[in-house]
């Protein structure tokens, strides 16, 4: 009996509680557990009993919620809810037209929110690929093509380079198979195969297990059959799937604030409510005028146009981080990235250029470098003093070891729509474009250098090798690419610089080899062999090989990743790298792009990982700017442990394996090009060009959104607060038959004046140094201290203009209606001097005063939005309609300038309310338990 098969009869294989080790089961077991032939498959009845065993292989798509859902969650508001209660009070006693336009707030509030969010549902949704996978599938005996959905366990699939893999599959034979598994395990590299082994140990690695091939991987190299074992759900990428369902989705740290902010002011309200209603009694006022004051007061102090403002600002926010090449999902995601203070991030493709580069090469007892990053033939090869060489000027053992490259590939490097791509393995094309750095056309090299024969790629001996005609010579020459091991042993000369063979220092080569190694380079040794027939075995290079040299490759960091790193940093945002590559590669790519803010790197691999017991995890997470070859649990577990710790986390990834923690994270930020649909399903924002740099565009977006936000409840809420006030004291005097603004009157300041005022404010510019400022503490309420001294010096002053002029006017006229109307105009001018003080462009017009050298912003935003509001308050009081309709009057001339003169203290006021700033941030930059 095996080691494995103890342990896993009889289960269903598609049991989720006893998930099969099928890499570690002996090839005989496999296919007598899945009951096939192996040489003539599932028959069409086995087929079909298998399809109604376990259904179709495909993923459980998540349902959508409707639209009418969508519309009526944009109603989960406390502010809301009084409004919404108010209106059907207001219907209830008659008041129709109040009624309806409170209600119609309410409403209209709610269609923003709705039409912003279905906005971006159809953004992400252009992203989705409708691409349908098809596979070469032995059934009955024969090979037929069926559609992925299909696959059942036991059927035997045919793969080959270029395929998808359709499902979880145990080979059964393989040659020279090589797999891109990048979207389940990170690794950019792609990874070996070999149906021979057997049995491998139940806990290695996903990425280890070379007698598999995976549901969503790609074949890059060689061809294999192998039956199928998982299907759907039960696939790694099922598996993955249903661990991200089982994670919890977190609100934003935005709505989070919001919503303690709504149930304080909503509790507070009430509050000041049903005391304004009480005390209006004991002055013997009928309940009648005490409920009109109550609703007054209630309708005065709540910021009816704030969820639309937010909304709004949001959507702007959304707008400009599409022009940034990032979407966002929802809205409320639009702030968080400002919020962040930790950026954990996929490495390849993300910091990466996701493209094999080679960087170093060694020959003729010379380092030589490379530059030139990606696959664009552009760059050179430089010797010791930095020169670019030619391929007039180079060695021969340079020029041959790159010839060897070049020769010894079965690879293409392509160039269409001006991009340069790899058609095969990236490792081989990285080759073909060191030489085409020094002008080795691979297409020219087939005309003066035919191949003759060739043996690919086997994992058993470790090397290829193509045997080529040499022009005007009767002679060919074998090039060979592989292993440094492998390559050495079968080496017995090598050539110096002026291209003579010398005996070979094997030792002096592999400590070569380890030096581009531990810099993170995949290294590969070249070696040549003179012979003179036309086709070679393995007999034939078993030994006397001419050793060229080594190239060592990495997919190299994306230089604006590294710019934007510096920005993260001065802007007090951590960011790690959390990969499944190798921890070697992680490092010296980290290392590069100055990741850690100390002095060294510290990195973990995922077998450390799990070696530590909570607490010391938690203090690794937090330590570490490097994790390297985890799985998807440890990647979950890491934004958890930071997220324990205060910290607001971003994620990037690509991969199905990034899937659970891109929802786990505050937000998650998946790949528009290379990234799953698993993952962009779980993703809160998605990059529609991959590139980190982005980030950094929408983290300062994103600060900016909240700056913004932080302007408008700066604006706002003295508003809110001086009509609240206004109507307080009222009834506190005796006077709740006469308010001093009517409930409509107050709608109208803050449904339409208040948002057209307030708008402007979401298309404020972004501050000279945002991000030289420390990220907002994530404990740090929405309202500081510094702001809440500012609300109430306006408020004030708001209350004075409004109860002031109202009383005067009152007194001495002895007319309502245009004691209310001058107290609304005079209001609405103060807060028009108000609105400029707020602007961008004031405190530029300061900072450039006080000598430094920024941009004054655009103004033209404010003045459309104070010009709007002028024009509407001339309508409100000198229009008819709008006086019978809000109980106003028309105004003179005199009156009109009354009113200008008496706003003017707002200046002063304004100018004093500076010294409290909008967007006060603590002094201390991190949070508990930050390294």
């Amino acid at each position: 009996m095996t080691k494995s098969s103890a342990a896993i009869h009889p289960a269903d294989p598609h049991s989720a509680a006893q998930a099969i080790p099928w890499h570690s089961l002996e090839l005989s077991a496999v296919l007598a557990r899945v009951d096939v032939d192996p040489g003539r498959g599932l028959s069409d009845a086995q087929a079909r009993k298998q399809q109604e065993r376990f259904g179709k292989n495909e993923l459980k798509a998540k349902q959508g919620r409707s639209r009418l859902w969508m519309f009526l969650i944009q109603f989960k508001n406390p502010l809301l809810y009084i409004l919404l209660i108010a209106g059907v009070v207001k219907a209830f006693m008659g008041s129709w037209i109040e009624a309806g336009v409170i209600t119609g707030v309410a409403v209209l509030n709610a269609l923003i929110a709705f039409a912003q969010e279905s906005k971006a549902e159809s953004a992400i949704k252009a992203l989705a690929s409708s691409v349908t996978t098809e596979a070469m599938v032995r059934r009955n005996g024969e090979m037929q093509k069926l559609p992925s959905s299909e696959l059942v366990p036991g059927d035997l699939v045919l793969l080959a380079s270029g395929d998808k893999v359709p499902a979880d599959i145990r080979l059964v034979t393989s040659r020279s198979l090589q797999v891109n598994e990048s979207g389940l395990t990170g690794e950019s590299v792609a990874v070996e195969k070999d149906a021979d082994a057997n049995e491998l140990d139940p806990d290695v690695p996903l990425g280890d297990r070379i007698n598999m091939a995976y549901a969503g991987s790609f074949i890059t190299f060689g061809q294999a059959e192998g039956v199928v074992v998982e299907t759907g759900q039960s696939t790694e990428t099922g598996r993955i799937s249903t661990l991200m369902d089982e994670s919890s989705a977190l609100t934003t740290p935005l709505t989070r604030k919001f919503e303690r902010f709504s149930n304080l002011l909503l509790r507070v309200i009430l509050g000041i409510a049903i005391f304004t209603f009480i005390v209006g009694l004991a002055w013997g006022n009928t309940p009648f005028d005490m409920f009109q004051a109550a609703v007054a007061l209630a309708v005065s102090a709540i910021p009816e146009g704030l969820p639309a403002v937010v909304t709004i600002t949001l959507a702007i926010g959304v707008s400009r981080m599409a022009e940034r090449h990032a979407i966002v999902r929802n809205l409320p995601a639009v702030e968080t990235l400002g919020s962040a203070t930790i950026i954990c991030s996929d490495k390849t493709g993300t910091l990466t250029e996701n493209e094999m580069t080679v960087q170093a090469l060694y020959a003729g007892d010379h380092r030589y470098q490379l530059v030139g990053d990606g696959y664009a033939p552009k760059g050179a090869l430089l010797d010791a003093e930095d020169e670019p060489m030619d391929i007039t000027q180079l060695p021969v053992p340079v020029r041959d070891c790159l010839l060897a490259g070049v020769l010894c590939n079965d690879s293409e490097l392509a160039h269409e729509n001006k991009i340069w791509s790899i058609v095969g393995d990236p490792t081989e094309g990285a080759l073909l474009v060191s030489g085409r750095k020094v002008g080795l056309d691979r297409a020219q090299l087939a005309e003066t250098h035919p191949r003759l024969d060739s043996i690919p790629f086997e994992s058993e001996y470790q090397y290829m090798a193509t045997l080529n005609q040499m022009p005007n010579s009767a002679g060919g020459v074998i090039w060979m690419k592989g292993s440094v091991e492998s390559l050495l042993k079968r080496s017995n000369s090598i050539l110096d610089s002026q291209g003579r063979a010398h005996p070979i220092n094997k030792e002096r080569l592999q400590q070569q080899a380890d030096r581009m190694a531990s810099k993170g380079l995949r290294v590969l040794a070249f070696a040549q062999k003179s012979k003179a027939s036309t086709t070679i075995d393995h007999d034939d290079l078993a030994s006397g090989l001419v050793f060229l040299g080594l190239q060592g490759m990495i997919d190299p960091p994306r230089s604006e990743a590294i710019q934007s790193i510096r920005a993260f940093h001065s802007a007090g945002v951590d960011v790690k790298m959390i990969t499944g590559d190798h921890k070697v590669t992680a490092e010296a790519i980290a290392d590069r792009m100055n990741l850690s803010q100390q002095e060294t790197t510290t990195a973990f691999s995922g077998q450390e990982l799990s070696d530590l017991d909570k607490n010391d995890f938690v203090h690794a997470a937090l330590e570490g700017s490097v994790f390297a070859r985890v799985v998807p649990e440890q990647k979950l577990r890491l934004v958890q442990a930071l997220q324990s710790r205060g910290h607001i986390v971003a994620m990037t990834g690509d991969g199905v394996n990034d899937a659970p923690a891109l929802k786990q994270a505050d937000i998650g930020i998946a790949m528009g090009i290379t990234g799953t649909e698993v993952a962009k399903e779980a993703a809160d924002m998605v990059l529609t060009d991959d590139n980190f740099a982005s980030i950094e565009a929408a983290v300062e977006e994103g600060r900016n959104v909240f700056q913004n936000l932080m302007k408008a409840l700066a604006f706002l809420l003295p508003v809110n607060g001086g009509l609240a006030a206004s109507v307080f004291l009222s009834v506190m005097l005796g006077r709740g038959q006469s308010l001093p603004i009517q409930p409509l009157q107050v709608l109208w300041i803050n449904m339409i004046i208040s948002i057209t005022m307030t708008i402007p404010i979401a298309f404020e510019p972004k501050p000279y140094d945002l991000m030289e400022r420390p990220p907002r503490s994530p404990q740090q309420p929405l309202l500081s201290r510094p702001l809440l001294v500012r609300i109430a010096l306006i408020s004030t002053l708001n209350l004075i203009f409004i109860f002031g002029v109202f009383a005067w006017i009152r007194d001495s006229s002895g007319d309502l209606a245009l004691a209310r109307t001058m107290a609304i105009q005079t209001l609405v001018t103060g807060l028009v001097i108000y609105l400029f003080s707020l602007s961008q462009f004031w405190a530029s017009l300061v900072a450039r005063l006080r000598g430094r050298q920024v941009a004054l912003g655009n103004v033209s935003r404010i003045g459309f939005g104070i010009f709007a509001a002028f024009l509407l308050q001339v309508m409100f009081s000198q229009w008819r309609v709008m006086n019978l309709l809000f109980e106003t009057t028309p105004m003179t001339a005199n009156q009109w300038l009354t009113c200008f003169g008496l706003a003017t203290p707002m200046l002063l006021v304004a100018l004093l309310a500076n010294r409290w700033p909008v967007n006060w941030v603590p002094p201390q930059r991190t949070v508990s338990g930050a390294g």
